[in-house]
């Protein structure tokens, strides 16, 4: 179309009082993972991408780089580097963001969760919004939520069921302090490393344990890795995020914000029941290759929750006192 063509058309547009057409931009973008797609949480990454070209009719593209290949592996960096817009996007984990959202550190709190009935009251909630209106606040546009489940511990030196059974006990952790507090209380000896470090430490006997999800476990074949007890002890759940670059957000059209939001949210919330779903079958599997499983009793579990205690009392005024009354009015009414 010519320039006078184009006139024409701008002219014809404006007296009918609408505004000129354009054609809409293809589009490329960086999504940042720290797992495959052969864990839930790649595939939630995954599915947003599905979606997104979907439901985009191909113009709108999301590439997804796992294993924090982005931030040469340092996962808590990505959100920083997302911020800074050196990433477009990327489903996070809470634990990962915590370092530059204290807020996040909510869900890494000891034992504040019992159940996904207490993990969707938070982020479903006042209490969830009131995260996600904390991670707006540095940088990043919060899009829905997913999961990376409960965290359970395993390790090498037998059956894990009173806070005295964890003394001395060399476990690996992620880079976040409130997982060295909560370990140091339970008299354990907690070493912070990347998971790609884990498996040979944990293989070797440098370090004797190990706490992730079930899917973790599973996939990355921690039994081999001389993980034989798995203690099923639910202390803390990590909600994933979907999450984009502010500098990069409002660059973009009303519509496509609303796409790739609504895409966000079905596949949050398809990764979370798929997720589930296969709990039990993970659990299956991992008593097939001989790993002894041990359930906390009640008066067990409370056992742990009276000796983290002290973390409470660190951790709160930190978080925010408001935001941790909400969650625990969250799970009360749950």
């Amino acid at each position: 179309m010519n320039i006078k063509k184009w006139l024409a058309l701008s002219a014809a547009c404006l007296s009918l009082g609408a505004a000129p057409v354009f054609a809409q931009e293809t589009r490329e973008f960086s999504v940042s993972t720290v797992l495959s797609d052969a864990f839930p949480w790649g595939q939630a990454a995954s599915k947003w991408a599905e979606l997104v070209k979907e439901r985009s009719d191909g113009r709108i593209t999301l590439k997804v780089y796992p294993n924090a290949q982005l931030v040469s592996g340092d996962q808590t960096r990505e959100f920083s580097a997302m911020r800074s817009g050196l990433i477009d996007m990327a489903v996070g984990s809470t634990i990962n963001w915590s370092t530059q959202v204290p807020e996040a550190n909510l869900f890494s709190l000891p034992f504040l969760m019992p159940d996904n009935a207490a993990v969707d009251a938070i982020t479903q909630g006042k209490a969830g919004q009131m995260v996600f209106d904390a991670i707006e606040k540095r940088g990043i546009v919060p899009l829905a939520w997913g999961e990376n489940g409960f965290r359970e511990l395993s390790n090498s030196r037998g059956t894990l069921t009173q806070p005295a059974d964890l003394k001395g006990l060399k476990v690996r952790v992620v880079g976040s302090p409130l997982f060295l507090d909560t370990f140091n209380a339970l008299g354990a000896n907690p070493t912070q490393m990347s998971w790609t470090d884990a498996l040979p430490a944990l293989t070797t006997g440098a370090v004797d344990g190990q706490e992730n999800p079930l899917s973790v476990f599973d996939v990355a074949r921690a039994d081999r890795a001389n993980q034989k007890h798995l203690t099923l002890w639910h202390y803390m759940n990590d909600p994933l995020i979907f999450g984009a670059s502010k500098r990069v957000w409002s660059k973009l059209s009303t519509a496509d914000q609303q796409l790739l939001k609504r895409a966000a949210y079905d596949a949050g919330q398809w990764e979370i029941a798929k997720s589930r779903a296969e709990l039990d079958a993970t659990l299956k599997s991992i008593r097939d290759r001989g790993v002894e499983v041990t359930a906390l009793t009640p008066e067990q579990h409370q056992a742990f929750v009276t000796a983290t205690q002290g973390v409470y009392k660190k951790w709160i005024p930190k978080i925010g006192e408001d935001l941790v009354e909400a969650a625990q009015a969250a799970i009360t009414n749950r």
